[in-house]
Parts: C-alpha cells; sequence; structure tokens
C-alpha cells in the first residue's frame, strides 16, 4: 500500500473544475457518494453538517471555498474582490468553532491574498486557487511523515484502540492516527485496530471501520463503554487519537470521550497517542480551558439511522469535543516529529525548529 492507493480511488476533499467535491461521509458505511460544492456557501454548509469532518480536512476544505469565492467573483477591482474574500471568510469561519486547522487555513489564504493583492484580479484568482491546492498536497505529504514519526512508537504485534476518525476520511489523505497504523503495517509490524463506534455520530463504527476494512486490516468495532475492559484485560498495547486543537501546554481537543480513553489508559499502563499535523497545534492558546467546544444539536443524541431512541421532553448534552489535559499524554506526534512531556518546552522547540516534512 502507498500513502495514495490504501482507499483506490477515493477522495476525501478534491478541486475540480466545477468545485469542490466531496465524498459524503454522512452516507458511510452503506453508501459511497458525492457531492460537489460549487459555492464557498455550499462549501460552508458541507462543512457545518458533516458532509466533511476532520480538522484538517476541514481547514483545507475552508481554503477550497474561499478559493471558490475568490475565483467566481464578479468584483472588478481589487477592493471588491477582497471585500468578498472577507465576507466568505467570516462565513466558512462560523462553521465549527473547535477545530483550529479552520482558522489556520482562513488565515493563510488570507495571507496569500495579501500577497497577491496588488496584482491583477485574474492572478490574484489563479494564485488562490494555487495555494488551497498546495494545502491539499501538504496535507498528504505531512501525514506520511507523521506516519513514519508514528510507526515506531507502535507494538511489534498486538491491538491498537483509536477513538473517532482520524484517517484518511479526516484528512486529504492517508491520515493522522490512522496514518501512523498504516505506517505501522507498511513497516511490517501486525497489528490489528480495536474501533471505538464514537457515540453519538458513530465515526468510528462508520468511517474508522470503513477504512480499514478496505486496506484489509484486521478490524473489531467495540462499543465505547467496552474500552476500559479491554485495557484491564491486556487486550490492548496502545491507544491513539487525532485532534482538533493542541494547546501551547498539550492539552488536547479532540472528539467526545477521548479524555475518557485517555483516564482508562493510564490507569491500565496504555501508553495514549495523539498524532495531529502541526497546524493543529495552537500556541497562541495557553491550556485546554481556553478551547472553545462546540455544541451540537440534540437530534444526533436522540435519534439513530432516523429513529427516535429516547423519550420526548428529556433533556440532552451533546459536547462534540472534551479535553485530555497533557499529563494523560504519552506523547504528541506530529510531521515535525515526536514531541513528548514537558510539552511547553518540546511544542516550543518544534515551533522555533520548523523541521521540513
Amino acid at each position: 500500500m502507498s500513502g495514495n492507493q490504501h482507499l483506490g480511488n477515493v477522495r476525501t476533499v478534491e478541486w475540480t473544475g466545477g468545485g469542490v467535491r466531496f465524498i459524503d461521509q454522512r452516507k458511510l458505511p452503506t453508501e459511497e457518494s458525492y457531492v460537489t460544492c460549487k459555492t464557498y456557501v455550499e462549501v460552508a454548509d458541507a462543512i457545518r453538517q458533516m458532509v466533511v469532518r476532520g480538522a484538517p480536512a476541514i481547514g483545507v476544505a475552508a481554503a477550497m471555498g474561499l478559493a471558490l469565492a475568490v475565483r467566481d467573483s464578479r468584483a472588478q477591482n481589487a477592493a471588491d474582490i477582497r471585500r468578498d474574500f472577507e465576507q466568505a471568510s467570516e462565513i466558512l469561519g462560523a462553521t465549527r468553532p473547535t477545530a483550529v486547522n479552520l482558522f489556520w487555513a482562513i488565515s493563510r489564504m488570507r495571507t496569500r491574498f495579501d500577497e497577491l493583492s496588488r496584482r491583477a484580479l485574474t492572478e490574484i484568482r489563479t494564485g488562490m486557487v494555487r495555494e488551497a491546492q498546495q494545502m491539499h498536497a501538504e496535507d498528504i505529504a505531512a501525514n506520511q511523515a507523521m506516519g513514519r514519526h508514528g510507526a515506531v512508537l507502535l507494538p511489534q504485534t498486538g491491538a491498537v484502540l483509536t477513538h473517532c476518525n482520524a484517517g484518511a476520511l479526516a484528512t486529504c489523505g492517508y491520515g493522522t492516527a490512522l496514518g501512523v497504523i498504516r505506517a505501522a503495517v507498511e513497516s511490517g509490524k501486525k497489528i490489528q485496530v480495536f474501533a471505538d463506534e464514537t457515540r453519538p455520530f458513530l465515526q468510528g463504527s462508520r468511517l474508522t471501520a470503513w477504512e480499514l476494512v478496505k486496506d484489509g486490516i484486521p478490524t473489531t468495532v467495540i462499543s465505547d463503554n467496552m474500552a476500559g475492559a479491554m485495557m484491564r484485560q491486556k487486550r490492548i498495547a496502545a491507544a491513539i487519537v487525532g485532534a482538533d486543537r493542541i494547546a501551547a501546554n498539550g492539552d488536547v481537543a479532540n472528539k467526545i470521550g477521548t479524555y475518557t480513553v485517555a483516564v482508562l489508559a493510564k490507569e491500565n499502563a496504555v501508553p495514549f497517542y495523539v498524532a495531529a499535523p502541526w497546524s493543529t497545534v495552537d500556541l497562541n492558546t495557553p491550556t485546554g480551558d481556553q478551547i472553545p467546544i462546540e455544541q451540537r444539536a440534540a437530534f444526533e443524541v436522540t435519534h439513530m439511522a432516523g429513529k427516535q431512541i429516547v423519550p420526548e421532553g428529556v433533556a440532552v448534552e451533546n459536547p462534540a469535543f472534551d479535553v485530555t489535559p497533557n499529563r494523560y499524554v504519552t506523547a504528541i506526534v506530529t510531521e515535525r516529529g515526536v514531541a513528548r512531556a514537558p510539552y511547553e518546552e518540546s511544542l516550543q522547540r518544534m515551533a522555533e525548529e520548523k523541521v521540513a516534512v
């Protein structure tokens, strides 16, 4: 398997002449269908409605949405095309608050827009499209580098637990946590995976399992409340997850339930790894206490496959993410290398070194 072959012709997010094309993750694993967004407003809706999800993929999707906004702007002068760019930035930036990759991508596209702003409008349009396409290519390269760094951390044989989906479907290809697993398997390690189902949106049972079965990696789906018992029985050798934001001190925001997995891992002496691109590291956020947590619709909890599963009138909480304090994190894997505690120092050192992929 290579980084671009593991899912055949499936592409999570792709720039086309007709718009931004996404695999519709809401319909997996039973239906493999695609959605093409022709405007930045449609891209914003796709992000909000979870057609596309996963922090790295959301970032690139937003960049492509901005490229669409600029390419298709009817502006006749620099001031008007900037107005259209800023309007699109505001709408895309309001889609999902926790994943810092979204804001990183918008910031990078704004920097590129500023660099191009004194050029002809045609150059601005083509330059912004190229920047978004470059970000797509860089994401795949970063994931493959992350896989190489992280593969050595996983056992030669044994089972690895994942929570949520941090694979090709959460990125532009290969994956973060699943990229590490893929790289370990490619290196000859005999790894099997336990995938938490990840209530309430079931990213583990629907998406992670779908990816890994396609790759031929042995995978067992378990409900979220089984992980602790499996660890106590010594059936799990390591846990690895992705992240939506990593604070400067190494606190990690990831899908709700990650904190539970991390606490259970520490109690059972199971290493707990986090894999994420450098764009997920937010050195401007001191600790996890400052990370905004997205609250999603109650319907995701009250219904399953369209069927109501709770009584009318009951109160519902549906935070999409939780924060795992750094003391539970064994190591953080990025394309720049592996960071270990104290994270304030190791992450800052990575920022200063700016190691190339």
